[in-house]
């Protein structure tokens, strides 16, 4: 009896090993390992972080103005890049950004102006060069001025 058995489910046995076994179930789903958008690291809080525009924001020395990763923006007047490409002001005073022409299209810069209403790029030979701490060229003719007391 148990010889009939194997004799007549011997060909379905080599043609299919699991029908002995019974049913064996397959995977409808694919295997875990794929998950977007999981994870991640936390933001890295770049950008500008003084502005320039209708209230001109007043920055100290060592005030941060961008941090950027790259040279999104490159340092002007009175501010200097450290080596994260942070942008940040070594004399007090108003942020402004402005545009120039480089090589064959344009840079943004980020410059410090001393007095509120001034503009960068700044006109040198119109108004000579801006410094800081007062001082003076000693060489430029001054007129004399006249005294209080002369009359």
């Amino acid at each position: 009896m148990a010889l009939a058995f194997l004799t007549r489910n011997v060909s379905n046995i080599i043609t299919n090993p699991f029908s002995a076994l019974g049913s064996v179930r397959t995977a409808t789903k694919r295997a875990g390992g794929t998950v977007h958008n999981h994870g991640g690291s936390p933001g890295k809080r770049l950008g500008v972080k003084k502005f320039s525009g209708c209230y001109y924001q007043y920055v100290i020395p060592g005030n941060i103005i961008v941090r950027q990763r790259g040279t999104v923006f490159h340092p002007g007047p009175h501010v200097k890049m450290g080596r994260d490409h942070t942008i940040y002001a070594v004399t007090p005073g108003f942020v402004r950004f402005y545009k120039e022409k480089w090589m064959r299209g344009q840079r943004s810069f980020v410059g410090l102006v001393l007095d509120r209403g001034e503009v960068l790029p700044r006109d040198e030979a119109a108004r000579g060069r801006s410094r800081y701490c007062g001082l003076v060229n000693l060489k430029a003719h001054v007129p004399p001025q006249e005294s209080i007391n002369s009359a």
